[in-house]
């Protein structure tokens, strides 16, 4: 387990400032202790530094994970989000889409949002912009990339898709075998 550097870092910050901006620094300094990003077999790891110090008794090749995987580094060296994130992203998220309890389902098997699902989406979304997907109780349920501007989707047509389908808790049962 290693720091990132600084071009693993520019890349994982990008990704995530598309979900939630600046808060990005809400979640290094919390008021419960100092977090920080390791990376330990092309994952990116979220970590106190209470239990990383710990963690330096285990030898790196018997250290399965430590702490909450946000992603992954893809063999091109670009960040990929896992679902593990949701829980700190939904909080700090800027930009949010509810859907209808008819679409849930469909997200949750790996759909993209249509606008017939769409039950409600935060004001001045842009095209392209990363959101969090909720349930119309405002449970977090994954998140995704607009297709749509706010503007656009309420001149669409019911079967456009409105959000492309990037991760949702559905994950956990869909892809338990590979899911670390």
């Amino acid at each position: 387990m290693r720091p990132l550097t600084d071009e693993e870092t520019k890349a994982m910050f990008e990704k995530l400032s598309k979900y939630i901006g600046e808060n990005i620094k809400l979640l290094v300094d919390r008021p419960d202790g100092t977090y920080c990003f390791r990376l330990h077999n092309d994952r990116v790891y979220y970590v106190s530094e209470r239990i990383l110090k710990l963690a330096t008794n285990i030898a790196r090749d018997k250290l399965v994970s430590l702490g909450t995987c946000f992603g992954k580094f893809t063999k091109t060296h670009k960040f990929r989000l896992h679902v593990t994130a949701l829980d700190y992203l939904a909080p700090y998220a800027k930009y949010k889409v509810w859907v209808k309890p008819g679409a849930e389902q469909s997200f949750l098997y790996g759909n993209h949002v249509l606008k017939s699902g769409l039950g409600r989406i935060t004001e001045n979304t842009s095209q392209y912009q990363g959101v969090v997907v909720y349930s119309m109780a405002d449970i977090p349920l994954g998140f995704g990339v607009a297709a749509k501007s706010t503007q656009e989707c309420r001149k669409l047509d019911p079967m456009a898709i409105v959000v492309f389908h990037q991760a949702d808790v559905g994950e956990y049962i869909r892809h338990e075998d590979t899911l670390t």
